[in-house]
């Protein structure tokens, strides 16, 4: 088991200090998500030789692994520039990932598709099947190089994707049929994933190596005025990273579940709600997490 953390709300550390801070916060390993100076949101890794070389060197500097590399581009997108330029960004980012010697790659489907975007298209074009087919055509070029560097790709569906539910992703993943491909389960959009999250979690076994633990409120829940979000009736994926405890995720339920379809992969904190608060969340959540490992795979 690697217990991480996702830096993000310490985004202003620099690189080369982040394994320092990362060891104090409790860590041993980094999950490292988009920042503008490594794997940026959308576009091509700003990585080069001396930068790698020195992130490299303070990671085992300070005793710290990096369990996962998230990079997010649009490759799911129907549309010819985005995907194209996706590609080219994916194939700079499996090459950064031999680099860095991260064998662990974490994405989302592909944000897109969601039925209200589809139906604001009036040209038909961003609809789920459209983003669906763009997604199988970056598998076919992907998933050859992934199983040829000895790369593994952990995706989720992700609110206002083309895909939401867990078991629809899990056939996605099974029908890749590839030991390169792999399921992540994001605990704080459990509520997205199904109604039942043991059920959701079973539905993983066998495919997941990677699972995210921040907390989130039911946004699925009776009360009409559980959430006010204006204008009244929007269709906003509402949802939080809470620290573990503030929401309502049935913790005992998620680690049991866990350990009862025998996972052994990364569990990631990335609890993104406290910014202002960031270093006692992470050293929290780390405490949090290790308690309920060693309750239920002591």
């Amino acid at each position: 088991m690697k217990i991480a953390l996702d830096p993000y709300m310490h985004r202003h550390i620099p690189l080369e200090e982040l394994p320092a801070f990362v060891k104090e916060m409790g860590y041993d390993y980094i999950e490292l998500s988009p920042r503008a100076d490594f794997l940026q949101w959308w576009t091509r890794p700003r990585v080069f030789p001396a930068r790698a070389k020195a992130f490299k060197q303070a990671m085992k500097n300070n005793g710290v692994e990096l369990a996962t590399l998230q990079p997010m581009y649009r490759w799911s997108s129907p549309y010819k520039d985005e995907w194209e330029m996706a590609m080219d960004n994916w194939k700079r980012t499996i090459e950064v990932a031999v680099e860095m010697e991260c064998e662990l790659l974490i994405s989302e489907f592909g944000r897109g598709g969601s039925p209200e975007r589809s139906a604001a298209d009036t040209q038909g074009i961003h609809t789920p099947e459209a983003c669906e087919n763009a997604f199988w055509r970056s598998m076919d070029v992907l998933v050859p190089i992934l199983e040829r560097e000895g790369l593994t790709l952990s995706v989720e569906p992700h609110p206002e994707d083309w895909v939401e539910e867990i078991s629809p992703a899990m056939d996605i993943i099974k029908t890749i049929n590839s030991k390169a491909v792999k399921a992540s389960y994001i605990a704080p959009h459990s509520y997205y994933y199904g109604d039942d999250l043991a059920e959701s979690i079973r539905q993983t076994q066998g495919e997941l190596v990677h699972a995210r633990v921040a907390d989130t409120f039911n946004h699925k829940a009776s009360s009409q005025l559980r959430y006010i979000v204006n204008p009244p009736g929007s269709t906003a994926r509402v949802h939080q990273h809470l620290n573990m405890g503030e929401g309502e995720i049935d913790w005992d339920v998620f680690f049991k579940t866990l350990h009862e379809i025998g996972f052994d992969g990364v569990l990631s904190s990335c609890v993104f709600a406290w910014e202002e608060n960031a270093e006692a969340s992470s050293k929290f959540m780390r405490e949090e997490i290790q308690r309920y490992v060693n309750k239920y795979w002591a």
